[in-house]
């Protein structure tokens, strides 16, 4: 059963002891024309280091993305990842918070071998976000960023997909399906376009960062930032065809009340779909890492978007106690029945900012991610 607000089995404190822990700046001011209600309170949540069968910590995951299958949470590295922890899926017991297995590094299929995609894919994908399909348990479907470190296309393929709206090497949306050995192969792979008219802008490092997938087949995409600066979420419609063309996708935007900002940076980089079982409507839930922020945004575009307020502590099995994080950047988010669990992506310019005592420096020098969680609020989604 959802909490009712205040009541949550979590700590609530006073607003301004968060924004004492946070090194982004918030002094952005929210655009009052969107739709929103930001809580007065904040509620924090006790994150547990990840932990391994044979270290202490997981080692430099860059965890990005979270999801659910078949009672494990399950996350993917990115391309600043240790490079044994690439093109893997990650296996997570919730309530140990343990890595119970990974997968084999990705293998490609033959047609994904031989699309224009091929070495950047092999080599060293900067891939982001993951969703599961909610009709087949075995296909998650993830999403590449940052492709400057790869070698450029071939002059076909240059030419075939140059036309991308946004960064000069195209986002790849690919299809991940596993067998029954746990074997991960990427099945699928199809460039990205946003029509002009959206202003996407060309910035490699903040691209899309969040993905989620109703029933419906509308897989939803959370971009960083605009050209303006802005967040924004995209749509595609994935129809029983989709995966039959090599072709440009063509994102949509769906009419969502998505916060907008006059300064700062304020970028989406995680995305969860909840069905609320009472009312059956259907709500995004944002992470947005620099704000330490959850949105809570209705789908269907009825109840005004929500900006529940976070703060993360770590508490230490040692003399350091527990504590306030004073850069957690959350990334991937994942709602399990009741509740909402959350990971981060350890932000390497900033992590160490972490330390509090010397006995955790060996573990965010180890850019250890942490496992949170928060119960679901009725206040939420009404």
């Amino acid at each position: 059963m959802l909490n009712n607000w205040p009541v949550a089995a979590c700590i609530v404190v006073a607003l301004s002891s968060v924004m004492a822990g946070c090194s982004e700046s918030k002094d952005a001011a929210f655009n009052e024309e969107v739709p929103s209600a930001t809580t007065s309170s904040v509620l924090t949540s006790v994150g547990r280091w990840i932990s391994t069968d044979t270290s202490e910590v997981m080692q430099d995951p860059q965890t990005s993305g979270l999801i659910e299958i078949n009672g494990q949470l399950v996350t993917i590295a990115d391309g600043s990842a240790a490079f044994e922890q690439q093109r893997k899926l990650h296996f997570l017991d919730k309530e140990t918070a343990t890595l119970t297995t990974s997968s084999n590094a990705f293998k490609l299929a033959t047609r994904v071998r031989r699309s224009c995609f091929s070495d950047y894919l092999t080599n060293a994908p900067d891939l982001e976000a993951l969703a599961s399909d909610p009709h087949n348990p075995n296909v998650i479907y993830t999403v590449t960023e940052d492709a400057t470190r790869t070698g450029a296309l071939s002059t076909r393929c240059e030419k075939k997909y140059q036309d991308t709206g946004s960064t000069d090497y195209p986002t790849l949306l690919v299809r991940l399906a596993r067998d029954e050995d746990n074997t991960v192969t990427m099945t699928h792979v199809r460039p990205l376009q946003f029509p002009t008219k959206f202003e996407v802008g060309n910035f490699p490092n903040d691209g899309i960062e969040g993905m989620a997938m109703a029933k419906d087949g509308t897989l939803y995409l959370g971009l960083e930032k605009d050209k303006a600066g802005q967040p924004r979420i995209f749509s595609l419609n994935m129809t029983d065809d989709f995966w039959k063309s090599a072709d440009f996708a063509v994102v949509d935007e769906p009419d969502l009340s998505v916060p907008t900002f006059d300064a700062g940076s304020h970028p989406i980089n995680g995305l969860a779909l909840y069905n609320a079982a009472d009312s059956g409507n259907s709500y995004l839930l944002a992470a947005a890492r620099n704000d330490n922020e959850v949105w809570v945004i209705d789908v269907a575009g009825k109840a005004e978007t929500k900006r529940i307020s976070m703060q993360f502590n770590v508490n230490a099995d040692n003399d350091c106690g527990e504590y306030v994080m004073d850069n957690a950047s959350i990334e991937g988010l994942v709602v399990v029945e009741d509740t909402l669990w959350l990971i981060n992506d350890p932000w390497k310019v900033n992590y160490l900012k972490n330390i509090k005592c010397e006995a955790e420096t060996a573990r965010y020098e180890a850019m250890a991610p942490l496992l949170f969680s928060v119960p679901l609020d009725r206040a939420w989604f009404q």
